[in-house]
């Protein structure tokens, strides 16, 4: 029996998966080139919820105006992850977005819902 399982669709601590990737490469580094964004860093931050609950989003984000935003992307939501970004936002003063891949069928591109 392997000593660590992890959960299906789960990536070790600092390791993207594919729409993490392809966010990065589509919205983040376009952004960062075109000045819109002066930095950025997978799993960058790690935000204490309340005792022994954390919460690292994907990524962290210094827009131009030097505003800190949280980018979570999601291919699809599991209900804890959703608690933990509302109650991040009720806490932090970060802007904290949620990111979702479109389908092609749907003009691809990303849906975008902000908590505060």
């Amino acid at each position: 029996m392997r000593a660590s399982v992890q959960a299906l669709g789960r990536m070790k601590a600092g390791k993207q998966n594919k729409t993490e990737a392809a966010y990065e490469d589509s919205v983040l580094k376009p952004a960062m080139q075109a000045g819109e964004i002066l930095w950025y860093r997978f799993e960058g931050v790690k935000l204490r919820l309340a005792d022994n609950t954390f919460y690292t989003p994907d990524y962290a984000v210094m827009r131009a105006d030097g505003a800190i935003e949280v980018h979570e992307v999601k291919g699809h939501w599991m209900d804890d992850a959703r608690v933990k970004i509302k109650v991040a936002a009720e806490q932090y003063p970060f802007r904290f977005i949620a990111v979702k891949p479109l389908p092609k069928k749907r003009g691809g591109g990303w849906e975008t819902e902000v908590f505060s």
